[in-house]
């Protein structure tokens, strides 16, 4: 399958500060590994998320999750698998690691394993500096005001 590149040179001459959601797209378009285990990515919400990953034969203890820098680590490891002798094995028992990237503002705030699914909840946070807010808007008898205040 011949995949083609995408020329993103255009957006860096008018857009400024993209370049990371350039390198996000880049790495999306190459990624060939194969999507185990399957998951779902959900909008719960205005601001709010749910990754859904099918882990089937994984307990807690052989689930690790971590989130650092903008990167949501999910890794499931287990521990000595039995000697068995499958006449079929159609569910897999491999270990993995899965990597989300998360926006800066988007935190976990809960995981849980119910019936083999590992759901964990993302909340975008906001600052009150980044949040929208209404800007007043004066006469023009005030701008007096303005002059004294830089004198």
């Amino acid at each position: 399958m011949m995949r083609t590149a995408l020329d993103l040179s255009p957006l860096y001459r008018s857009a400024i500060g993209f370049d990371r959601m350039a390198r996000l797209l880049d790495a999306a378009a190459t990624d060939s590994k194969p999507s185990y285990p399957p998951y779902n990515v959900e909008l719960v919400e205005e601001n709010r998320y749910r990754i859904s990953m099918a882990v089937a034969g994984f307990s807690q203890d052989d689930l690790e999750i971590t989130s650092e820098q903008n990167t949501l680590t999910v890794a499931g490891k287990q521990a000595g698998s039995n000697e068995r002798k499958y006449l079929y094995q159609g569910i897999a028992e491999r270990n993995f690691e899965r990597k989300f990237q998360l926006d800066e503002h988007v935190n976990v705030i809960d995981a849980r394993l119910e019936n083999g699914l590992l759901h964990i909840e993302l909340e975008r946070e906001l600052p009150e500096a980044m949040k929208p807010r209404k800007i007043a808007i004066s006469d023009g008898s005030n701008s007096n005001l303005l002059e004294q205040d830089a004198a």
